[in-house]
């Protein structure tokens, strides 16, 4: 991350200033770092200070990040995460219907997947090996909340409304990998990742090619 803050517009700087504690200014500033950077990315433009400060992330009115250009909307969807310092964005179509999310995989308590799994998802826990186990939490959650932010809903569902499908089965580290989500009948496809303790997983419709991976 740059020291500096002249690659973040006029109205990111006010919203950056209003942002008091210094992990949500941390997060905050990655977020969009990563996110200018994919954008820049995608739509072949310079990563120079300049530009990227013209590449205004806004929150819409549910809180889903928007990409605009001098007051116009640009032509992207995107979906942005971070956690404990690493952050991702994807990128994609304006029309795509799109989430992304990083999940460590860390202890959790047994109420956890009670409040927020659906029972199939429950039961596949309950059949993982001990060792399988904390990666299935991590990706069924991530696998969660890439289809909310897809959804542009966030933690306003009940996440026991999305079922996640994931392929879990002889997949390699650091390699993609498919899964499968449904919510009301909306499927969503997508695929996931683990790089050490960290998972990734995006997801959208309609069903995505294998993603092109970018580190900045």
């Amino acid at each position: 991350m740059p020291a500096a803050d002249e690659w973040l517009s006029a109205a990111e700087l006010v919203r950056l200033s209003a942002l008091r504690f210094p992990k949500r200014r941390a997060d905050w500033r990655l977020g969009r770092w990563t996110a200018k950077r994919a954008v820049a990315l995608y739509l072949k433009l310079s990563a120079d200070p300049q530009t990227l400060a013209k590449v205004e992330i806004r929150s819409a009115p549910r809180g889903a990040p928007e990409v605009f250009m001098v007051d116009e909307r640009a032509p992207v969807s995107i979906s942005i995460s971070h956690r404990e310092g690493y952050g991702a964005c994807g990128v994609a179509r304006p029309e795509v219907l799109l989430g992304c999310d990083l999940e460590i995989v860390e202890p959790r308590g047994d109420a956890f997947a009670a409040d927020y799994f659906t029972a199939s998802e429950q039961e596949r826990l309950a059949r993982a090996l001990p060792v399988d186990r904390l990666r299935l939490l991590a990706l069924l959650w991530s696998g969660k909340e890439s289809v909310l932010k897809a959804l542009r809903m966030g933690l306003r569902i009940d996440t026991r409304l999305v079922s996640v499908d994931p392929r879990i089965e002889e997949c390699p580290d650091g390699d993609w990998n498919p899964l499968r989500a449904v919510h009301e009948g909306q499927v969503f496809h997508g695929w996931w990742r683990q790089t050490g303790s960290l998972v990734r997983t995006l997801v959208a419709r309609p069903a995505p090619e294998r993603p092109l991976t970018f580190q900045t």
